[in-house]
């Protein structure tokens, strides 16, 4: 995996801007991006917390959720994999896909088809402390999905078969919260 500069990125909600040192911030309650070209094996995200964001967005469901992740076989906003980790009200590692079929933008589609994924193997984390570094690590291994806080195996479980035949690239996502931000991913 490669760092991936901001000119890589296309930032579909919201708004992230260089920051010091190389790093990406965040600073608005809603951020989405991805890396068009790109497989979705494997991304990384390093970052630090920076606090809450002055603002605070619920999503569509209505929840008021603090949360940064990765996307992984982001075909669109309707049809993706989700990796979350939750900051509040709840805090731990999430892992969902979101499947509509012949829905593509999230006006069609809104908050429908979200499935949470069990996991064989799962591991209680804690929220980010703000103020120190943090990584969220995942890969795909054939159906398997693996996932790493701060370096530690954290969620392991299958994916299935309707979430692995979606297809298209990694990104990342925030909710509500202000970041800085390192990407990793692999570039076309």
């Amino acid at each position: 995996m490669s760092r991936v500069a901001l000119s890589r990125l296309e930032v579909t909600q919201g708004e992230l801007r260089p920051g010091p040192d190389g790093q990406l911030t965040v600073e608005g309650p809603r951020m989405r991006a991805v890396v068009p070209g790109t497989s979705a094996a494997a991304a990384e995200l390093r970052f630090t917390v920076l606090g809450s964001t002055h603002q605070q967005v619920a999503l569509a469901s209505g929840e008021q959720r603090q949360q940064v992740g990765l996307k992984l076989r982001a075909l669109d906003g309707c049809n993706l994999v989700y990796v979350m980790w939750r900051l509040a009200p709840k805090p731990g590692i999430v892992v969902n896909y979101k499947r509509n079929p012949g829905q593509h933008t999230s006006g069609e589609c809104g908050n429908r088809g979200y499935t949470t994924v069990r996991p064989a193997r799962q591991v209680r984390v804690g929220a980010p402390a703000p103020g120190t570094s943090h990584t969220l690590r995942a890969a795909l291994d054939g159906g398997t999905l693996r996932v790493w806080a701060d370096g530690e195996l954290v969620w392991e479980g299958d994916l299935p078969e309707e979430a692995l035949a979606m297809n298209g690239p990694v990104g990342l996502r925030s909710d509500n919260v202000r970041l800085a931000l390192q990407f990793y991913g692999p570039l076309p």
